[in-house]
């Protein structure tokens, strides 16, 4: 009898995900709201903001809120953050993430609505993430009352190197949060697609510079110098041997130099050189290991030249990113809600890639789920790549980011519910 049981829990709890998705997209597809969107869209796109200066943007976000009557808090939480929260204001706390800032690179899309900033560009459709995510708020915030618990909305600074999850964490603004979620638009996936897929999908960075000193003199005379470009070249050199020849193949790892700065005369031997770059893994003990063989390797060969060294990992200014792992449950709750709401063929796995994302930072203290929206319309243009000065967003994508979130959310909460009774767990009463 108690098999039974589960059984019509199973049933009644896919049915109830079934219904709640479908409608969720259809509410978001709706012209009203889809214009809505849109429109927010358009104008945090024109006004761009670098990490942890998102003011303006955090302003646009927390006037929507206002207006659907949703309370937020945002005085000392990530410089610009907006911690939102739709619901029961009580246990269980389910957490949606949106990243807002943009990148330091000139738009070169030619369209109304392009980036008024110069040198400041919405390229990696952080716009559109946090669109999703007012939309999300709007179709739960009238849906507040069959929500068995409460969302938690994270508009969260400074992902493109500043580490602005970790401020977050430290804020203390999610610390009784049982799951989190976060998306990001994939232009090379096709609308009303996702992917994703438990366990590693994304690198752990960081990044490296070196300067390495020898001795200026006349390029005529090279006797007379300690020559650091030299130095400097056989450092580029021995790093790719990190992964080469010190790196199992089967653990993917990337050492990549992609700065050199030295000298400004054709026959002037510099003082100085700088190099620097980024290092890649997918385990915490690679990425360590990695890290302390790119400084040993620098020093080691600039003293092979008879120059110095000195290294800088840049931890303070650009944090390490954890590997971003997908939790094994998180995977098919989403699974069966994505089914439910595209299709089981619209559903995909995707190969981990050596990009990262600090939604990682959750994910080390918050069971936390990432996937990748697709926006690519093959009747349209092709999509370019994200970070390209060309980037454009699909603004179909809208409504599918927003109904996933919507459903994801809602869906969890009852499912928690069902679980581990609120009265059993081991929450707070408040977030």
């Amino acid at each position: 009898m108690e098999f039974f049981n589960w059984i019509n829990l199973f049933m009644i709890f896919s049915l109830f995900s079934l219904s709640i998705s479908t409608n969720f997209l259809e509410e978001a597809k709706n012209g009203d709201v889809f214009d809505w969107m849109v429109k927010i869209r358009r104008k945090i796109h024109e006004n761009p903001e670098l990490g942890y200066e998102e003011f303006k943007t955090s302003e646009v976000i927390r006037t929507e809120l206002g207006k659907l009557g949703i309370p937020y808090r945002h005085d000392q939480v990530a410089v610009t953050a907006v911690i939102a929260f739709i619901g029961t204001q009580k246990p269980p706390f389910l957490a949606l993430r949106a990243d807002m800032d943009a990148l330091p690179m000139q738009e070169m899309v030619e369209w109304e609505h392009k980036s008024k900033v110069p040198g400041k560009m919405h390229a990696c459709g952080h716009d559109a993430h946090v669109t999703m995510l007012l939309g999300a708020a709007k179709i739960l915030k009238e849906h507040e009352k069959e929500l068995q618990g409460t969302v938690v909305l994270v508009f969260q600074p400074a992902e493109e190197g500043g580490g602005g999850a970790k401020k977050i964490l430290e804020a203390g603004a999610l610390e009784n949060v049982t799951a989190i979620f976060g998306l990001h638009v994939a232009p090379n996936v096709p609308i009303g697609e996702v992917v994703s897929r438990s366990g590693p999908i994304m690198a752990g960075s960081g990044f490296f510079e070196a300067i390495i000193t020898g001795k200026g003199g006349h390029a005529a005379i090279p006797q007379n110098s300690i020559d650091p470009i030299l130095a400097a070249s056989n450092v580029i050199v021995s790093l790719q041997h990190l992964v080469s020849r010190e790196a199992d193949p089967l653990d993917s790892q990337v050492v990549t130099v992609a700065k050199f700065q030295g000298g400004n005369a054709f026959n002037v031997i510099p003082d100085s050189v700088t190099i620097g770059g980024t290092f890649r893994a997918f385990s915490k003990e690679s990425f360590k290991q990695l890290k302390q063989r790119i400084e040993e390797v620098i020093k080691g060969q600039a003293a092979v030249q008879r120059c110095n060294a000195v290294v800088n990992f840049l931890n303070e200014e650009k944090p390490f990113y954890p590997p971003t792992v997908n939790n094994d449950d998180l995977h098919q709750h989403f699974r069966n809600v994505a089914e439910n709401l595209l299709g089981i063929s619209n559903v995909n796995v995707m190969q981990p890639m050596m990009g990262a994302e600090d939604f990682s930072f959750y994910q080390e203290l918050i069971p936390g789920y990432f996937f990748m929206l697709g926006m690519e319309n093959p009747s349209h243009e092709k999509l370019n790549s994200l970070h390209s000065p060309f980037f454009k967003i699909n603004e179909d994508v809208l409504p599918y980011g927003a109904a996933l979130h919507a459903s994801l959310a809602s869906s969890y909460l009852l499912k928690y519910q069902k679980d581990v009774p609120v009265g059993e767990g081991k929450y707070h009463d408040e977030l």
